[in-house]
């Protein structure tokens, strides 16, 4: 089932074009990264197919519905958004923080529903966050508050998972662990997962398809297989990047 499909999708910033006629198709049960240096268009895109900015150019399509006619609590039930700077300075509980992301399914402005509070309580579970469960936000390392984060957006249970820079502050367990629980639930629920990053080893084990930014428009897409190559690489990131095979993983390194 396609979940996500771009038609001619042109996103420019300043006048200055990004991202030049993507063609994209995004299958429910997949995990793609977005690599290119920065200043390439990974968060404007991100951005754009959440409908946080408008595209140049283009249409979106989120399982065959036009994006533009989609907004409020059905939009927010179908994409989920981690931002690359985390959560936004509140003064709630980390609990608070997470039940933030059932509220595209909220029956009841008065009270939480047992259902919500049992999704919370298995999204803090997940990340290692029950024991800060009553703890102020404000109080949290940058590592706990990026697994807060992506305890809430699992807690949103949307069909997209757009993730801009996931394992910013994770140690390296919470970001194979975060990450890892983040696939089992697009696995479970049919859906699919974009994630911006600068780390070619991270994304070579955690998607199975891979955007590439080139930095002049141009993109290479499709199976991470076929586009994680020491030629691909080279000429996106603007320098020698080799590629380094142990058994059935693929270790990626610059090189002068």
């Amino acid at each position: 089932m396609t979940l996500l499909q771009t038609r001619n999708l042109d996103i420019s910033v300043a006048r200055r074009r990004l991202i030049h006629q993507l063609e994209l198709k995004i299958e429910s049960c997949t995990s793609w990264a977005l690599l290119g240096r920065n200043g390439t268009g990974k968060t404007s895109l991100l951005h754009t197919l959440a409908k946080l900015m408008p595209a140049a150019t283009g249409e979106i399509y989120l399982e065959g519905e036009n994006l533009a006619a989609l907004s409020g609590k059905p939009l927010a039930r179908r994409i989920g958004l981690l931002f690359q700077q985390g959560l936004p300075a509140m003064p709630k509980t980390v609990f608070e923080t997470a039940m933030l992301g059932r509220y595209p399914h909220h029956q009841s402005l008065w009270k939480d529903d047992p259902e919500d509070i049992s999704v919370v309580d298995n999204a803090l579970r997940e990340f290692d966050l029950t024991h800060l469960s009553a703890r102020g936000v404000e109080t949290l390392s940058g590592g706990e508050a990026q697994r807060l984060a992506l305890a809430q957006l699992v807690a949103q249970a949307p069909t997209l998972y757009l993730l801009d820079e996931p394992s910013n502050h994770l140690d390296l367990a919470h970001q194979l662990k975060g990450l890892q629980r983040l696939k089992e639930k697009v696995t479970s629920h049919r859906a699919a997962l974009v994630m911006a990053s600068h780390d070619i080893n991270l994304v070579s084990q955690m998607c199975d398809h891979v955007l590439l930014l080139m930095g002049d428009g141009s993109y290479l897409a499709g199976p991470a297989s076929e586009i994680l190559q020491e030629e691909h690489l080279s000429e996106a990131f603007g320098c020698r990047v080799r590629r380094v095979e142990s058994g059935k993983e693929a270790f990626f390194f610059p090189s002068t």
